[in-house]
């Protein structure tokens, strides 16, 4: 049987008539990459800051390692690892003094864990005397990993780390949490792409502060319960607008140059005959594959 490493119960944070996160409950394994998938205001920075003992929940209760996200708030914040969604490093320090001082206040030294962060930082090193806040965005993402990861933490917590970054160091970023995962570190995330999620072991897909499924990708895609459609025409603009007015469409959403679209009719030859109704030409549907994004969509419609 797996340990668990983080285990919340009925947490549920409202800042004022807004309610951030509605009674969630879930368990993280220890040596799990786990995601948190979810558009802008989805709660889960508010989740992330009360695992990182930063807020205080209304109500339930987490924690981490055993220890008490409220009670043990000290204990927790020597073993995990935070990197916050936007850059907080100081600006006006290099790379290596940022560094020695996140390891300095956790009683360490950059010698010391020189190898934990070793594939990251020789990114890095040889900008290791400029200021964090003239380096790229990548290169604030490598340098803010080092410094949540310069104690030897045994969880790792990182809010939306690739939001804003270039697609090459989105792709690295992921490479670098894969092998950290190997070193049998607890590493959860949150990002607002639904391609990342495929990289995690297990996610849980996040709306309006409310978990709506958890499980692996696999198997949440799997559970996709009627037949997905791309559907083109030689007006997509108001092939949407129709679509939104047609009784028999379940959701209709663009996705790239298709319409993605389930309908409560399972007979397809109806989309044809209901576009020729509204005039519209070089009609071109076809039966498709869904991906985590369309199983996003699909819950949030029930």
């Amino acid at each position: 049987m797996s340990e668990i490493a983080i285990s919340v119960n009925n947490l549920s944070k409202k800042y004022g008539d807004i309610t951030a996160i509605n009674n969630l409950s879930f368990e993280i394994n220890k040596g799990e990459l786990f995601g948190f998938i979810g558009p802008d205001g989805a709660g889960k920075t508010t989740l992330f800051r009360i695992l990182c003992t930063l807020l205080l929940p209304d109500t339930g209760s987490a924690s981490l390692c055993s220890f008490d996200a409220v009670k043990d708030y000290k204990k927790i914040r020597n073993i995990i690892g935070y990197m916050p969604g936007k850059f907080s490093l100081y600006q006006d320090l290099s790379v290596e003094e940022n560094l020695s001082f996140f390891a300095t206040i956790f009683g360490t030294t950059l010698e010391e864990n020189y190898d934990l962060i070793r594939d990251i930082y020789i990114q890095i090193e040889p900008f290791k005397t400029r200021q964090a806040g003239k380096l790229s965005g990548g290169m604030k993402q490598k340098l803010a990993l080092c410094c949540a990861m310069i104690h030897k933490p045994e969880v790792l917590v990182l809010d939306e780390p690739t939001t804003g970054v270039d697609a090459v160091s989105r792709k690295e970023f992921w490479e670098m949490l894969r092998k950290l995962k190997e070193s049998g570190i607890t590493i959860i995330v949150s990002t607002p792409y639904m391609d990342e999620a495929s990289l995690c072991d297990r996610v849980a897909l996040i709306q309006g502060g409310n978990i709506m499924s958890t499980d692996t990708p696999e198997n949440i895609i799997s559970q996709f319960d009627t037949a997905l459609y791309a559907v083109k025409t030689h007006s997509m603009y108001q092939m949407m607008l129709d679509l939104k007015d047609w009784n028999q469409t379940e959701t209709a959403y663009l996705f790239g140059q298709y319409m993605h679209l389930t309908i409560k009719d399972k007979d397809n030859n109806t989309i044809e005959a209901y576009l020729k109704s509204k005039s519209h030409k070089d009609i071109e549907i076809k039966q498709i594959t869904p991906n985590i994004e369309d199983a996003f969509m699909r819950l949030m419609s029930k």
